[in-house]
């Protein structure tokens, strides 16, 4: 199966606000991990996965500085070789009751299976576009498999907050290593 495009500058990322940052003001990766479409960044505060980033090709790896980094980093590992791997690796993504919500029903769908953003919006008593909205903002994306939902129809609609681009490419390749092929 062919990769896409690794994350260029102009992919949207997850929002930097409240990441550990070094000295100079970059954010302080726990962890940076190879993935056939973009280095994994993840973030932690000692005890969870507080982000996870799709960075540029041209980073580095890193290892793991924590238990909990340690953790994920196995997880992702397990998870790009069988698609079925479920995450156990404690997650703290920040956000709204309302975003919680919606990530906490993220968890909750199997791999290789897809819901539709009215299918989440009619579980959770909420719109379609309020849901779109809290999984463009999921800041666990991959681990919190905001992937797995798509438009009416099987139309593959955003990842990220992008329509297009190396971000759709993304969710494509987890849609379809999970064996979902919606969008096609």
């Amino acid at each position: 199966m062919k990769s896409p495009t690794r994350r260029s500058a102009g992919v949207a990322a997850q929002s930097e606000a409240g990441h550990p940052r070094n000295s100079d003001g970059a954010i302080r990766y726990a962890a940076k991990v190879l993935a056939p479409f973009a280095i994994l960044g993840l973030t932690t505060n000692g005890s969870a996965v507080t982000s996870l980033a799709y960075l540029p090709a041209g980073d580095a790896e890193s290892a793991p500085t924590d238990a909990v980094a340690e953790l994920a980093v196995h997880e992702l590992g397990r998870y790009l070789q069988d698609p079925g791997v479920r995450f156990t690796v404690p997650v703290a993504p920040r956000g709204t009751p309302f975003q919680q919500r919606v990530w906490q029903a993220l968890v909750a769908i199997p791999s290789g299976d897809v819901r539709t953003y009215g299918e989440l919006a009619h579980a959770l008593a909420s719109a379609p576009r309020a849901v779109g909205q809290a999984c463009g903002a999921n800041p666990i994306g991959l681990i919190v498999p905001c992937h797995r939902v798509v438009g009416a129809q099987g139309a593959l609609g955003g990842f990220m907050h992008a329509a297009t681009g190396d971000s759709i490419a993304i969710k494509r390749w987890l849609l379809a290593h999970e064996g979902c092929r919606p969008g096609t």
